[in-house]
């Protein structure tokens, strides 16, 4: 376990350079999106991964690691927008702030996966990518349902814990390609 949660912190500390770096590139003009477009932009990385795993040809030249990372850094988001609300007349994010959310949001991650790593007996280690790939995708059909339904659910976990999913699935894959 100790050594999952050392990959872990890396690749994730990758994502976060990622994030950082476009924030100061880019502002936080994501926190305009609402949850359900970037719910979007997860199936969109996601499809391409499998399409890519499907066929062996890649065309865009986009790596994997970078789609996992993408997928990472937009469940981080998704989860600030359902948590934080956006005014559109409101002045801009800091790059501090988001980066204090962002942090607080994969601090959660890591601690749900050490809970999940622990019960699960670190069963992801023995999947392939592909088959993370496809929990992503099908966990995206969940939070389009829940999103389709507005929110509510009758039985199951609401978006933010399938967003968590993914991201800690995208992690994963992430580590599996780095071995």
């Amino acid at each position: 376990m100790e050594t999952t949660t050392q990959q872990y912190t890396k690749v994730m500390n990758v994502c976060r350079e990622i994030f950082t770096k476009k924030t100061f590139d880019y502002g936080t003009s994501w926190r305009i999106l609402r949850q359900s477009s970037l719910t979007d932009q997860i199936f969109i990385k996601a499809n391409r991964i499998r399409t890519i795993q499907d066929t062996g040809e890649n065309k865009v030249g986009e790596s994997f690691e970078d789609a996992f990372s993408s997928i990472v850094n937009y469940c981080i988001m998704a989860v600030i927008q359902g948590r934080y609300e956006f005014d559109l007349h409101a002045e801009e994010l800091s790059a501090t702030l988001a980066t204090e959310w962002y942090d607080a949001v994969s601090k959660e991650a890591k601690e749900l996966m050490e809970s999940k790593n622990h019960d699960y007996g670190e069963a992801w280690r023995d999947m392939r990518v592909s088959s993370l790939t496809d929990l992503i995708l099908a966990k995206i059909l969940r939070i389009k349902n829940i999103e389709d339904n507005q929110g509510m659910t009758l039985v199951s976990e609401g978006a933010e814990g399938n967003y968590f999913d993914m991201l800690n699935y995208s992690l994963f894959a992430l580590i599996h390609l780095s071995e």
